[in-house]
């Protein structure tokens, strides 16, 4: 066991690192990794990963805000935000419901692993075409909670924290460049993954989940998002890009194993 933590730490701090870079929270990473370990249940998963990326989420828009780097639009961010929140709700209900529908909770990884690859297909497309779609510009707070909404329920749904589908929406919505976005972004997971926490808290039974193995996925989190935070600063958003398209290849592989692991395939 004491293997499988150092694995499971290195990949939040990893993840961590480069979903602080990127603006994907990390959850994306985590979630699909861990259910390839196969060391923990699914719904044990989903709540490790919203700990660590909850915390390094925390971090990041925090210390952004505190050394006046902050480029997160409030305006247009906090309505989104609060539709996160109330979306991270309902997509908790959604798994709950999906899981309830099969015999086993690997039919419901598999469902999880199969929407997550679809999904990122769809934004690695988008990714690489972006410069070529006209993109728009929402304004309406009205409209920003209800786009809100919908990342809410996906990311809670799929147990990532908000990942490559909120950068998409701000590139295509809300007209941002890059590194705009990746802020933007985790002020957004903030709110999604605090509300999605806070639910699991009160609803799982704690009792199976290691102390330890929450306490050390959060300090892994956060010192991700200092490192994360440090390249950042050091990087420009051509190579950002990169590095998200890079990150989805590989994302959408390990998907790709999930659904034939949780399938019985392999």
């Amino acid at each position: 066991m004491t293997l499988v933590y150092i694995a499971v730490f290195a990949v939040c701090f990893f993840s961590s690192i480069i979903g602080a870079i990127c603006g994907i929270g990390g959850g994306v990473i985590i979630k699909p990794v861990l259910d390839a370990l196969g060391a923990f249940p699914v719904s044990t998963i989903n709540f490790l990963s919203g700990c660590t990326v909850l915390s390094m989420t925390a971090y990041s828009v925090l210390r952004s805000r505190i050394s006046g780097a902050s480029q997160i639009d409030f305006k247009t961010a906090t309505p989104l935000a609060i539709g996160a929140a109330i979306g991270g709700l309902v997509g908790k209900d959604l798994f709950s419901l999906v899981e309830g529908l099969f015999d086993t909770p690997n039919t419901a990884g598999a469902v999880q692993a199969a929407t997550l690859m679809v999904i990122t297909i769809g934004t690695l497309v988008y990714t690489i075409n972006k410069d070529k779609v006209a993109t728009k510009r929402v304004s309406s707070a009205v409209a920003c909670a209800l786009i809100g909404l919908f990342l809410g329920i996906m990311s809670s749904f799929l147990g990532i924290g908000g990942g490559p589908i909120n950068l998409v929406v701000l590139y295509y919505f809300f007209s941002m460049e890059t590194k705009e976005a990746a802020q933007n972004s985790l002020y957004i997971i903030l709110f999604s993954q605090a509300a999605s926490t806070i639910r699991s808290v009160l609803t799982m039974d704690l009792a199976q989940v290691s102390v330890a193995l929450i306490i050390g996925m959060v300090v892994c989190g956060i010192c991700g998002g200092i490192a994360g935070r440090s390249i950042n600063k050091h990087i420009d958003s051509e190579r950002v890009d990169k590095l998200f398209i890079g990150l989805m290849v590989v994302i959408i592989c390990i998907n790709i194993y999930n659904i034939a692991k949780y399938t019985g395939l392999v």
